[in-house]
């Protein structure tokens, strides 16, 4: 795909986001205190304006387009998991921690650590929402983390086609020495994730080896693309117990 295919890709995906409706609100939502305080932190993270990754952007008009349509997904994210909280009677939190630091590691250089850093948390949003959708009862739940998920899964991959491109110019011994130290900083992230969130991730039914071990994979998955290689499906663990945990 070219940035021009990504452009039609966000402009599509905003016009049906323009005709559809918002999820129920009114009828509420019952979050296990673990989960509520976890879709916090969450709607914490989405939550920027992304004003530093549009200026890194500039350049190519037609990826800058883009690129402010994807940061408009995200704050539609974020302004999703608000209305959720808002219906279940929990309040949103002005910060925390683990935002504070991915900024400022965002922050840090040029575009392209930008999106490494962007690239992690997407790939750990993709099993984060997932665990999400697929572990709770609650309906408004379950749709609201569909509809997040199902824009998480069009994020990485074109994340990766702007990496592909910047990756090129490095030769492979450099290249494998960045995608090591990648690796390091995504096992530390999911770890840390997986310690921050565990009590709602296993209300969700989901362990926190496994949570680490399908993030480790979804980014793999992720390396191929920016190799210009096929990702080649992974192992998905599905949780032996049919129902989650207590919802509240």
């Amino acid at each position: 795909m070219t940035y021009a295919h990504w452009l039609q890709d966000f402009e599509t995906e905003a016009e049906r986001r323009g005709q559809r409706e918002d999820p129920p609100w009114e009828r509420g939502a019952k979050l296990h205190p673990d989960v509520a305080k976890s879709v916090q932190r969450f709607q914490v993270g989405e939550a920027g304006d992304g004003a530093n990754l549009i200026a890194k952007a500039a350049g190519d008009d037609t990826y800058l387009a883009a690129v402010k349509l994807f940061v408009a997904e995200e704050q539609n994210h974020a302004r999703m998991l608000a209305g959720l909280l808002a219906a279940a009677g929990v309040p949103t939190i002005a910060s925390h921690w683990s935002d504070t630091v991915f900024v400022k590691l965002r922050r840090a250089l040029g575009l392209r650590l930008e999106l490494m850093v962007l690239l992690i948390a997407e790939v750990v949003a993709l099993r984060y929402y997932r665990a999400l959708r697929d572990g709770t009862g609650d309906p408004l739940l379950t749709q609201v983390a569909a509809r997040i998920l199902a824009d998480e899964e069009r994020h990485v991959p074109f994340h990766c086609h702007r990496l592909e491109i910047a990756f090129r110019e490095l030769g492979k011994p450099a290249r494998a020495a960045v995608f090591g130290a990648w690796r390091v900083l995504l096992l530390g992230v999911a770890i840390t994730v997986a310690a921050d969130h565990g009590q709602a991730l296993h209300r969700l039914g989901v362990g926190r080896l496994v949570f680490v071990a399908d993030v480790l994979t979804a980014f793999e998955a992720a390396l191929a693309r920016i190799r210009g290689e096929q990702p080649k499906p992974g192992p998905r663990y599905t949780p032996k117990r049919a129902r989650p945990r207590g919802l509240f």
